[in-house]
């Protein structure tokens, strides 16, 4: 691994991001085994990487997609998808981006409030080609699924649907999120019945969007997602129901973290008292924003020394940011310049929430594919800076 670490640095520059796609497929076929409920529909959450050489893979193995936003959905068009493959899930779009969203065929979609669905059925009656759409409700419920800011009340949901049914339309949809990269999985087996009670209270339910938020263990070692009981749970209460509801599960961060690593070189190192500080060419701006989406990573070191003494360690980004720190406290050997560390799990949320802040251009992204690797996202150059700017 070393080698090919060395290799890659050598023909790609650093920093660089790694994609590793037997990994991915691994993962993504290990989720896909565990809900055994049948016709259940997989949609990659792909506000967690948009990378389409990505997308491309999912699609591959039989996935849909799950957007947020309106650019989710072009770059799943870019990659392949079909448009009725693709769900929207999001919040407060305009009455262009609904328009727009529409015309590019996605017939799937989640609502965030009930001002949203008005304004998606005045849409809908404007738009002439009045091909059926399926429409569901986020779910807002401070006991399933604590103090957020988003979903629509159950004591609305009878409004809701009298809406619809004005527009020629129903909902028949309800979409559960528990929250962002959860890995108790009790969080949500717990919380089945209730939705199920719940969803029960749309008239006109069909279908159940259960997710969404699940985790994964950046701790290595530490509490994990258990997608079989999961499995296991949803799909038996599922077969209890009374009538067929077609399921939908979004993974996202727990199908995609761990096929990723972002490598730096070291640049400096300097000592304080029995610490090492150690300076390398990326920064936290190409990682998901810590205060979001949690700071840790494990980070492993490839020394160009061979003792085995290990210190600890601050691994140090390249900005003045106080704050630029990609690990604290790890336990690496001691470094030399030129030595090369890679920080684990930055599938999810690291080039996707990555920035220009302090003006650094973003690294590249390679992906590692039956033996070989190639470049599926160019390295940015300062020109980038001056993108769209008028001088």
């Amino acid at each position: 691994m070393e080698n090919l670490i060395k290799e890659l640095l050598d023909v790609y520059g650093s920093p660089l991001y790694i994609y590793d796609a037997d990994k991915l497929r691994q993962t993504i076929n290990h989720i896909s085994a565990s809900v055994r409920y049948n016709g259940t529909q997989f949609r990659f959450a792909s506000v967690t990487n948009g990378n389409v050489a990505l997308l491309k893979i999912f699609k591959d193995c039989g996935w849909g997609l799950h957007a947020n936003t309106p650019g989710d959905v072009y770059l799943g068009l870019q990659a392949g998808f079909s448009p009725e493959k693709i769900v929207y899930s999001g919040s407060n779009l305009n009455y262009d981006e609904m328009l727009m969203v529409l015309e590019w065929g996605v017939r799937t979609f989640n609502l965030d409030s009930v001002s949203q669905l008005e304004l998606f059925c005045q849409v809908y009656n404007f738009w002439n080609q009045k091909k059926e759409v399926r429409l569901g409700l986020r779910l807002n419920f401070p006991e399933l699924t604590g103090d957020s800011r988003i979903g629509v009340h159950p004591d609305d949901f009878g409004k809701a649907s009298s809406i619809a049914r004005d527009a020629g339309l129903k909902v028949s949809g309800l979409h559960f999120y528990r929250g962002t990269g959860t890995n108790a999985t009790t969080a949500f087996t717990q919380a089945i019945e209730s939705v199920f009670s719940v969803a029960g209270k749309l008239p006109d339910w069909e279908y159940l969007d259960f997710g969404g938020g699940f985790g994964y263990p950046y701790r290595h070692g530490g509490a994990a997602f258990d997608w079989e009981f999961f499995g296991a749970e949803l799909t038996c209460c599922l077969e209890k129901l009374d009538i067929p509801i077609q399921l939908v599960i979004e993974p996202g961060r727990a199908a995609i973290a761990g096929c990723a690593i972002l490598l730096a070189k070291v640049v400096s190192v300097k000592w304080q008292s029995e610490k090492q500080i150690v300076g390398v060419d990326t920064t936290v701006a190409n990682l998901s924003v810590p205060s979001v989406h949690g700071g840790y990573r494990e980070i492993i070191a490839y020394p160009s020394s061979t003792s085995s003494n290990l210190y600890q360690t601050d691994v140090c980004g390249n900005t003045t940011y106080s704050r630029d720190y990609l690990g604290k406290n790890c336990l690496l050997p001691a470094l030399n310049i030129n030595d090369i560390v890679a920080i684990l799990d930055v599938g999810a949320y690291g080039y996707a929430m990555s920035s220009h802040f302090l003006h650094r251009p973003r690294p590249a992204e390679v992906l590692i594919e039956n033996g070989n690797h190639r470049l599926i996202r160019k390295r940015e150059d300062y020109s980038v800076l001056l993108a769209n700017q008028i001088i």
